[in-house]
């Protein structure tokens, strides 16, 4: 069987890497070595963040509901709470875009949810 050398093939992947690599400071976009190890090393910090993001915005959805809800005298457990006993099904970002943008829904949103949470404690 005959030798191949992977020439083709082996500089389509290193110029894939070498482009990926441009915006790397010094040896890091110039040198195969550094420039392959700072690309890899970029890829799965991308990888590990497309899941983190997720976290993160949900995050942030929970603490502009919970600002607006204790702006309306409840904590964010109670105005949760209130909107599953009212049956309201909005998720976190509408009610978070909806405390920022349109206050007066979420006004409407938040007594709907104030008066299902009062009726379900007295229930119970």
């Amino acid at each position: 069987m005959p030798r191949v050398k992977s020439n083709v093939v082996r500089l389509k992947r290193k110029k894939q890497i070498m482009k990926h690599a441009k915006g790397a400071y010094g040896g890091r976009s110039k040198l195969w070595k550094a420039a392959k190890e700072t690309v890899e090393r970029g890829w799965r910090y991308a990888y590990r963040d497309r899941k983190n993001k997720k976290r993160d915005f949900r995050r942030l959805w929970i603490i502009r509901i919970n600002a607006a809800a204790r702006s309306h005298d409840m904590s964010y457990s109670v105005f949760i709470n209130g909107l599953h006993a009212a049956g309201i099904e909005v998720d976190r970002k509408v009610l978070a875009d909806l405390a920022v943008r349109e206050p007066e829904a979420f006004t409407a949103i938040a007594e709907l949810a104030r008066k299902a949470y009062e009726a379900n404690k007295s229930a119970a």
